[in-house]
């Protein structure tokens, strides 16, 4: 029994640093497009193409929310049988039925573009990106559903590997589209970024039906099984999706209208259009970018960490399931207070560093203080996901959606807060979510952490902080991004050293 356990656990790291790696190469190919878009399209651009990107978000949802995660599981359940017959009719059926349904949603947008950009947004720049994110909606759509094929079958890297190429080539054809026809205005270039975005989404689209194939292929399909209708294996897919696609789409609906109204409330407060477009293209569209580039590593672990503990919780393991748990809370709110260290240390250096502007360090150090909570909140929707607890996911969501909507409209709204009311809402929504989503998974499972371990934690915070000051004065500046990937590289290392030795104290005890 301890055998499986330690392989179970070496998987789940296995399949956690593979999909880690992956991930942080596509981050780092991610956050180069971010950098790009905002020396391309400035901070008004940036804060342009932060509307309507909700709004693609949206329909995003509306047409395959929670289907990754419904193809993870019966493919997991066919593959565990052996049975590929079903395993496959499910593929078809679900690519079939999410065709139709993305096709109808993608063609309803475009029709209602001018209606959308002039009504909705409010700024009619808007119009040719909406159009030209249509086809992607119906790209991702189908994508998603050989991603959650690829990860039910344990063949992380595959998808892992298309998501790196696809975000090469969007970067190749933003560069490409805005020099070949010298675009200059804000409308044209955020459109050419859409227009990137469209054409990564369809070559992912292409691979992972390609490498589909060849997987497909390579099975045994000898074996003889009864074989389901196709209604019944849609029904059991949708079963499963439906309330999670309810969830996203209500919370992201929610905070698209918090979006939305963040640009009137800073007009309220006395700014500019043009003005608030570039406050927050600096908040959201840069400074959070910073910002959340690390959580990389808490989003790898959450895809692994669904059908782990749903495994767990049907063989009723919850030994395993309270440790994995414990583990995954503690090391998304470790990373995020090292972040918020780092952040709050050397703001204005990260802010020249990545985006060349020396105007982000006031917004990056503020928005820091969201990180730890942040991180640990994000981390809390996976184990309800994979707890089986969609009804309480979409409850909660649903609060912390109204809170947040209530929290911009009040604090955006006053001049001498502005876009900080931002960072604020981060950081109450934030706490919000962990507390909810906390308190139910402490009704399945123990968990708990000693007060003297999380006093020992402070203050190895406290002594990080301390060192990454010092050497921050003792560093010369010549050398100035090579002294800010020292500092970036040194306040990690010396943490999580830090945390490692602490945490094998704590075992010989």
């Amino acid at each position: 029994m301890e055998m499986i356990i330690i392989s179970s656990k070496d998987r789940f790291y296995k399949d956690s640093v593979t999909l880690t790696i992956s991930n942080l190469v596509t981050g780092i190919l991610g956050f180069m497009f971010s950098i790009i878009l905002s020396r391309e399209l400035g901070a008004e651009g940036m804060g342009l193409y932060g509307l309507v990107m909700p709004i693609y978000n949206l329909f995003l949802c509306l047409i395959c929310g929670g289907m990754v995660t419904a193809i993870s599981k019966v493919s997991s359940v066919f593959l565990g049988k052996n049975d590929y017959n079903n395993l496959n009719k499910s593929i078809k059926t679900a690519l079939f039925f999410d065709f139709c349904w993305s096709l109808l949603v993608a063609t309803f947008v475009f029709i209602a573009s001018p209606f959308i950009s002039s009504s909705i947004i409010r700024d009619s720049r808007a119009l040719y990106s909406l159009m030209a994110v249509c086809p992607a909606l119906i790209f991702v759509a189908l994508s998603s559903i050989l991603k959650g094929y690829f990860y039910g079958i344990s063949k992380v890297e595959i998808p892992a590997f298309i998501d790196i190429v696809e975000k090469a080539i969007r970067i190749a054809v933003l560069v490409s589209t805005i020099n070949i026809f010298c675009l200059k205005t804000i409308n044209n270039t955020v459109m050419a970024s859409y227009f990137a975005l469209c054409a990564g989404e369809l070559i992912s689209l292409t691979f992972l039906f390609i490498f589909y194939k060849v997987n497909n292929s390579s099975f045994y399909k000898g074996i003889s099984f009864s074989y389901e209708r196709r209604t019944q294996l849609l029904f059991d897919i949708l079963f499963i999706s439906f309330p999670l696609c309810i969830n996203g789409f209500l919370s992201t609906a929610l905070s698209t209208v918090s979006t939305i109204i963040v640009p009137r409330r800073l007009i309220s407060a006395g700014f500019t259009y043009s003005n608030s477009l570039s406050l927050i293209g600096k908040f959201t569209g840069m400074s959070l970018n910073v910002i959340f580039f690390p959580i990389i590593v808490v989003q790898s672990m959450s895809t692994i960490l669904v059908p782990d503990l749903s495994k767990s919780l049907s063989k009723n393991d919850f030994f395993s399931m309270e440790g994995r748990i414990s583990e995954v809370i503690k090391i998304s709110f470790l990373l995020g207070v090292c972040t918020m260290l780092i952040c709050i240390t050397i703001p204005f250096s990260l802010g020249m560093l990545f985006f060349s502007r020396n105007d982000l360090g006031i917004y990056i150090k503020f928005a820091a203080l969201s990180a730890p909570f942040s991180y640990t909140a994000s981390c809390t929707y996976a184990i309800l996901n994979g707890l089986g607890k969609q009804g309480i996911l979409l409850k909660n969501s649903l609060i912390v959606s109204v809170e947040e909507l209530i929290l911009l409209f009040i604090f955006t709204g006053i001049p001498s807060i502005n876009i900080f009311g931002y960072g604020i809402s981060l950081i109450l929504t934030s706490i919000t979510l962990f507390i909810l989503n906390f308190h139910e998974i402490r009704k399945t499972c123990y968990i708990h952490y000693k007060f003297s371990e999380l006093l020992i934690y402070f203050l190895l915070s406290i002594f990080i902080y301390l060192i990454l000051g010092i050497a921050n004065r003792l560093l010369p500046n010549s050398y100035f991004a090579v002294k800010t990937i020292i500092l970036i590289t040194l306040g990690f290392a010396l943490f999580f050293i830090g945390v490692k030795y602490i945490n094998k104290a704590l075992k010989d005890e």
